[in-house]
């Protein structure tokens, strides 16, 4: 089977993953997940495998195979995996769950290599493009900063006490930082930088973007530039697409009937997926603000979405 150019899978409360032809709309292929509902996807920078986070497992497929079965299963996790991704060689991979604890998995030896105690559920971890600190954010309102050299938090923050961060992003070059809450607030912060981590989250704007909760907050990629944007979806059924000179709102996208959980935009940044409960992922042209084209074959809630459309990353 030749590889894909670009894959789009996405996945949620059937039980499956979907990978899909991202033009037509066409699924190719449909992936059984038995044990639970899946809660995030995350494809490997070489494009070869898909890692889909269940309750409380967390299985890897290959994208280019015929075989139903996942090459790897990580399982030390006791609750929810609600946050994976890989680090930008595909080396090793991070987790976080409701289960309270952010972990390391080195892809080519078994088991967790670390863990990291967050006292609350996880709900988001991302990964600073300088490779050496995870961010997370929990149920409890609480932002911490994991520096993997010196293997400790390094930072703690609460923007809003007692309000779960539902999500985080970091800009790719490594100077902002966005938590988007359960009140529908997104706050954004300065990082100031020492040579080999961060030092200070220093506070740049508070931005009320929903009524409802947010699910998902998202800045765009690196060949977006020079507009540079931030996606929030929301329990508010919208996905709405703010310039982030200034914070002014973009686009609405209207047209999902029910919580949009969560996004990706294309490489380019001209492009945006979404997933929702309504049962449907839609791709959206951000210039327009119209939805090009609906991807239909889920029975229940799609609560993640993945795309890879840039070229393959590995030093392998």
């Amino acid at each position: 089977m030749a590889q894909p150019s670009v894959i789009l899978a996405t996945a949620g409360y059937d039980h499956t993953i979907r990978f899909w032809e991202p033009k037509s709309g066409r699924c190719y292929r449909t992936l059984q997940y038995p044990d639970s509902q899946i809660n995030k996807l995350e494809i490997t920078p070489d494009k070869h495998y898909v890692a889909a986070a269940g309750n409380p497992h967390i299985r890897l497929y290959e994208v280019n195979s015929s075989s139903p079965q996942p090459v790897m299963s990580y399982e030390s996790h006791t609750s929810n995996v609600m946050a994976v991704g890989f680090q930008c060689d595909g080396n090793w991979m991070y987790s976080g769950s409701e289960d309270g604890t952010v972990k390391i998995w080195d892809l080519r030896a078994p088991g967790c290599q670390r863990e990291y105690e967050s006292r609350a559920a996880v709900n988001t971890v991302v990964l600073h493009p300088n490779q050496r600190e995870l961010i997370s954010g929990d149920q409890n309102g609480n932002i911490r900063v994991w520096d993997l050299t010196a293997n400790s938090c390094s930072c703690e923050l609460v923007p809003e006490v007692d309000t779960a961060v539902r999500s985080l992003t970091v800009m790719w070059d490594g100077s902002l930082v966005v938590a988007a809450n359960n009140h529908g607030t997104c706050y954004v912060w300065r990082l100031m930088c020492g040579m080999q981590t961060m030092t200070n989250f220093e506070p740049l704007h508070k931005l009320q973007a929903h009524d409802g909760y947010i699910l998902k907050c998202l800045l765009s990629p690196e060949f977006c530039e020079p507009d540079r944007y931030l996606a929030t979806t929301s329990s508010d059924h919208t996905v709405k697409i703010w310039n982030v000179d200034g914070f002014t709102l973009e686009k609405t996208l209207v047209g999902h009937q029910r919580w949009v959980w969560d996004c990706v935009f294309s490489v380019d940044g001209a492009y945006l997926i979404t997933a929702s409960s309504d049962t449907t992922a839609r791709l959206w042209k951000i210039d327009s603000g119209e939805a090009m084209r609906v991807y239909q074959g889920h029975h229940k809630a799609i609560v993640c979405c993945a795309l890879h459309d840039g070229a393959e990353s590995s030093q392998s």
